[in-house]
């Protein structure tokens, strides 16, 4: 009996995908091309940090519910559906490389032997499943074989930080898929995840690749557009965190991501608007909205450095600045796209030094994001950082940044000033303590 969910790729998609469905009691083989990985795997040691995932890993590991492997030849003919979970890194136009899915699905149309439904869970451009369905279709030709299968796009909506959470209780399962054969098979698979079945939401392949993009877009969209109305409000004398409030309480609009700060990042948002993009200008269409969201951005990453320059002038040698926060958004190690990055570089690139913090990602800063980059020293204890640092920067929203101890921090800081990029603190109660408090959408008191 073919029984086995195979899912190709153990990256952040791929992996707690792969968990989760073990863990509603689905036998799983998690496959991936890096030995180090799956031995790490083995061993249970996570590649990524994600709250809660460690516990079901080994969990199921532990119940053989859940394997890990770099042999795909081996379990290939157990399985009755293959999940894609590899990257489509961004290319240097913009749009989506497909290189790793379509090489899956040429080794998947080398090997299988039966029957298999395709599941595409990487974020794809419209039309990959007619290409993966074409290449695994060449190689079988090439074999002289006919055996029946079909793709799904089956895209994810998890978010870093709390995707066990978004996977075990999604707020809609989206499934593209041809036959209703298909259809049923993974409605079946996704009904123990929801409530009811209105959750699962079936339509055409290509739509369903098309809702990935339109839903990070649209996201995109409200944060671009909050920090443009944030920038507004700074130059007109109005706070922004006044305004939000005061749309947010509109049901037509809500209050989730309307928060000001310096920008979107990680390993979602710019690619996918981009690709979103590439897409449109490919098919003679430019999708002038969806550019402003990006360059909105773009410009996002640096206004708290500005608003550094601007207090301290151009040439910042000789100052030194505390760092909180590295990664993207709290609750993940992910610095893809950060903020962080942009702000540290470009003071550094000024002449000063950081003293940087992060509960998560100072790993992923040293060995990556900012790897080789004099001027940094990172600490394991956020108020360490503090010592003889002209400012603090807060560019990251961790729970343990929102109620410091503000008298400690002004004893420690060389002078009472703090930037604060995702406009955590109240800035009445800042400036009884005597603080020059800098935000995002209204004017500081040091100004």
């Amino acid at each position: 009996m073919k029984n086995k969910i195979l899912v190709i790729g153990t990256g952040y998609v791929g992996l707690v995908s792969g968990t989760c469905f073990a863990e509603m009691g689905n036998n799983v083989v998690c496959i991936d091309i890096d030995i180090k990985k799956i031995n790490d795997l083995k061993k249970g040691i996570i590649p990524i940090f994600e709250p809660g995932l460690e516990r079901l890993v080994n969990k199921n590991y532990k119940l053989k519910s859940l394997e890990f492997s770099t042999d795909i030849k081996t379990v290939i003919n157990d399985a009755y559906i293959v999940f894609i979970a590899v990257g489509t890194p961004m290319g240097d136009d913009g749009s989506a490389d497909l290189q790793y899915v379509l090489s899956v699905a040429k080794q998947i149309g080398q090997l299988m032997k039966h029957s298999l439904i395709i599941v595409n869970k990487s974020t794809v451009p419209v039309g990959t499943g007619d290409k993966v369905r074409k290449t695994i279709k060449n190689e079988l030709d090439k074999r002289s074989l006919t055996i029946d299968f079909d793709v799904v796009s089956n895209p994810e909506f998890l978010k870093e930080g709390d995707a066990i959470n978004d996977f075990m209780k999604p707020d809609r399962v989206v499934i593209g898929a041809n036959s209703n054969k298909t259809i049923a098979v993974m409605r079946e698979l996704y009904s123990p995840f929801v409530q009811s079945n209105s959750q699962i939401i079936s339509m055409d392949v290509q739509s369903a690749e098309m809702t990935k993009y339109a839903a990070n877009a649209m996201l995109a969209t409200k944060i671009s557009f909050m920090n443009e109305i944030a920038n507004i409000c700074e130059l007109v004398g109005a706070d922004v965190n006044h305004v939000k409030n005061g749309i947010g309480s509109d049901s037509r609009i809500g209050r989730s991501f309307i928060n000001p700060g310096s920008g979107y990042g990680g390993s979602c948002f710019p690619k996918d608007v981009q690709a979103l993009y590439r897409i449109a200008k490919e098919n003679n269409y430019t999708p002038q909205l969806i550019k402003a969201v990006e360059q909105v951005n773009d410009n996002q990453k640096l206004v708290i450095a500005n608003k550094v320059i601007k207090k301290f002038g151009a040439d910042l040698s000789g100052k030194i600045f505390t760092v909180w926060g590295l990664a993207f958004k709290p609750g993940t190690d992910d610095m893809r796209e950060a903020p962080a990055i942009y702000i540290i570089k470009e003071l550094i690139a000024r002449g000063a030094k950081i003293q940087a913090y992060d509960p998560k990602a100072i790993d992923e800063a040293k060995s990556h994001y900012l790897k080789g980059i004099q001027g940094i020293t990172y600490y394991k204890n956020k108020c360490k950082a503090l010592k003889k640092s002209d400012a603090l920067l807060l560019l990251t929203e961790w729970k343990e940044f929102k109620s410091p101890d503000f008298d400690l921090i002004k004893e420690k800081l060389n002078n009472s000033i703090i930037f604060d990029g995702r406009n955590q603190y109240n800035s009445f109660k800042l400036e009884e303590k005597g603080f020059s408090y800098h935000q995002i959408g209204k004017k500081a008191n040091g100004f």
